[in-house]
């Protein structure tokens, strides 16, 4: 490969985003060094196992990638915002809105979701750790690494460029011949393994480390949610997992399992892929409709309204989301009887979301609610959220989606469906729970307005989509003239997009400015929240729980306050935890550059990287590690320092 292909250039902003890399690569070395602060991140973050760390650097590392994708996003408006505008070119352009799907889906959406079912699900479940802690750290730093992975083709050897769904043949090697699209194929895979492995530990975690008297229908409704959804991963990752594997031979061995010579269907890569995507979209969704449930009830002040149907609709969500994966493309082909079973399918998949709307809208009524950031977040879901649905309702009919299908409508409504429903959520929950982490409350003024700038502003962005569609306005379009008529409405979009941008913006420095500022004792009443995890102190301690709490009954926490009864019972004792490792991350690492090394087809090393990574695992087949115990004494002392700073 000749030098000037090995890295990209020809853009401004690429030599932009090259010095930008460069400049913050220097100053973080130069803070930690100058600091003294390589020993301690090394000791207490790098290596760490402890869930609610690999938690926090799962949500840290997704606001990274909601910069990184937002800033797509913006690029993307600002070529749009008029007629006939030269700020990306069509390449540069193909590459924006790929790489701005794949980050917002998997690499934003994904790790805040994670992020906050390590960080909640063991409180919620009365357990000190999850089932595997190493494996949490394993799969923590497979994600991590997959997506710098996939972020640095920025930069060298060129982004993918067949869309988020990477459709053949545009991504095979005829039409792709670059090595782009290897990014997508290898990044893809090192990232879905650690998903996996996220899968398998929490459903393991849920199923056998719940506390004393929890059964199955005393759970938490987001830790409830957190199971189904890891069910879901389960099943459906593999599919992903083969279809990048064929995906790779096809590009890198030249095989055609996607190619329509030799007996190859190009067709059977948008199976593959929309059999794993559509649940995907429920793996953001349900945990999200979790943590509405959780803000909904603690500010109406009331037990959520229909707890039963809350899970039954959950589970047929999960069973149907398998069921409706060929409406993501009822033009290509296929016979009125198939688009007729999908058609079906997909609108009775609307049923059970119908319920949970109804279930929030009864646990509303007739309460006290308290107008909080993360309640102002979890209503404006709601309405929101509607109009996507209702507008999926209008795709589900595979005639009038002919008319729909390829058009911008399409691009609103998938929007309207994934902001509120993830993003909504994932920063209502971050706000939520963040007591638990820190010790003290994001700043709820700062967290008001910039509500307000994301509400606002997400409609002023997406709502002239659906009437752009309506007109004709194809998406994947870069350019268009003057006489088409889509400036006006596209130029309001654009608007949006700044808006929506200076909302996160706003949010982000809401963290910084409560790091700094917010008092530390706003924990005392912790929302007058109902599940288990506000049992414990803020911010939690490495044990989680001193004592390993009895639960009598749904809403622990409340129905503990309220009662009277005793939560922990017992004395004492000591404690086992596991001890820090550093072998998750240096795994993470030999991936990093084994996939790089695969990307660019370089076989020599990328084998002797493959020796390491089994090396890796023969070695800790061998290892035994007992952990360490935390004494009574030390238990007593840390319990009695909790108490103190909350005084």
């Amino acid at each position: 490969m000749k030098w000037d292909e090995f890295f990209v250039t020809g853009e401004p902003m690429i030599y932009g985003a090259m010095a930008s890399i460069v400049l913050v690569t220097i100053a973080i070395i130069f803070c930690l060094t100058y600091f003294k602060k390589w020993g301690y991140l090394w000791r207490e973050w790098l290596t760490t196992v402890d869930h609610k760390k690999i938690g926090i650097m799962y949500i840290l590392s997704a606001l990274i990638m909601l910069f990184r994708g937002g800033m797509d996003a913006l690029m993307m408006r600002t070529q749009l915002a008029a007629p006939d505008m030269k700020f990306l070119d069509a390449q540069h352009y193909n590459e924006v809105f790929t790489t701005h799907g794949v980050i917002m889906i998997l690499f934003m959406a994904m790790p805040f979701i994670i992020g906050l079912m390590n960080v909640v699900v063991p409180l919620q479940i009365g357990a000190r750790d999850v089932a595997f802690p190493r494996l949490n750290a394993v799969s923590f730093w497979l994600f991590f690494w997959g997506a710098m992975l996939f972020n640095i083709s920025f930069v060298i050897g060129g982004s993918p460029d067949a869309g988020w769904t990477s459709y053949f043949p545009l991504a095979g090697p005829e039409l792709a011949p670059k090595i782009g699209n290897n990014f997508y194929a290898i990044a893809l895979q090192i990232a879905g393994l650690g998903t996996l492995m996220t899968g398998v530990n929490f459903i393991v975690t849920i199923l056998r480390m719940r506390a004393p008297g929890m059964t199955l229908m005393k759970m938490p409704m987001f830790t409830w949610s957190v199971l189904i959804t890891n069910v879901i991963i389960l099943f459906a990752f593999p599919v992903l997992t083969v279809a990048l594997a064929l995906m790779t031979f096809d590009r890198m061995f030249g095989s055609q399992f996607f190619s329509m010579a030799n007996g190859g269907m190009d067709m059977l890569w948008a199976n593959l892929f929309w059999v794993w995507g559509h649940p995907e979209v429920y793996i953001v969704i349900l945990p999200a409709f979790g943590i509405y449930s959780e803000i909904i009830s603690t500010f109406s002040r009331k037990n959520l309204y229909g707890y039963k149907s809350m899970v039954v609709s959950m589970v047929a969500i999960s069973l149907l989301s398998f069921l409706v994966w060929a409406h993501h493309f009822y033009t290509m082909g296929h016979g009125a009887m198939v688009n007729g079973f999908f058609s079906v399918s997909t609108m009775a998949i609307s049923i059970p979301t119908g319920v949970k709307i109804f279930n929030w809208l009864f646990t509303l009524h007739k309460g006290k609610i308290q107008f909080t950031t993360p309640m102002l977040y979890s209503l404006a879901f709601i309405p929101i959220f509607t109009i996507g649905g209702v507008t999926g309702v209008m795709l589900a009919m595979a005639s009038a989606d002919y008319q729909y299908h390829n058009t911008m409508f399409l691009v609103a409504h998938f929007h309207y469906v994934l902001i509120p429903g993830t993003v909504f959520a994932v920063i209502a929950g971050m706000y939520y729970w963040f007591p638990k982490l820190f010790g003290f409350r994001l700043n709820e003024r700062l967290g008001k307005i910039s509500f307000w700038f994301i509400a606002i502003f997400f409609n002023v962005t997406f709502l002239p989509l659906f009437f752009l569609g309506l007109k004709g306005m194809t998406r994947r379009m870069y350019t268009y003239s003057a006489e088409t008529g889509f400036g006006p409405l596209n130029l309001l979009a654009t608007i949006g997009s700044v808006g929506l941008a200076i909302g996160f913006a706003i949010l982000v420095y809401n963290i910084y400015w409560s790091f700094r500022y917010q008092p530390r004792d706003t924990t005392s009443d912790p929302w007058d929240a109902r599940s288990l995890e506000w049992a414990t102190h803020s911010p939690v301690p490495e044990y989680n729980f001193a004592i390993v709490p009895n639960v009598k009954s749904l809403d622990a926490f409340w129905f503990w306050k309220k009662n009277k009864q005793p939560l922990f019972e017992g004395e004492l004792e000591e404690i086992h935890m596991p001890n820090n490792n550093g072998q998750p991350f240096i795994l993470g690492v030999i991936f990093f550059f084994w996939g790089f090394f695969m990307v660019f087809m370089w076989w020599t090393p990328a084998i002797i990287t493959s020796f390491l990574i089994l090396i890796m695992l023969a070695v800790r087949s061998f290892e035994r590690d007992h952990g360490r115990h935390i004494s009574v004494k030390e238990i007593s002392k840390t319990e009695q320092q909790l108490r103190g700073d909350r005084a």
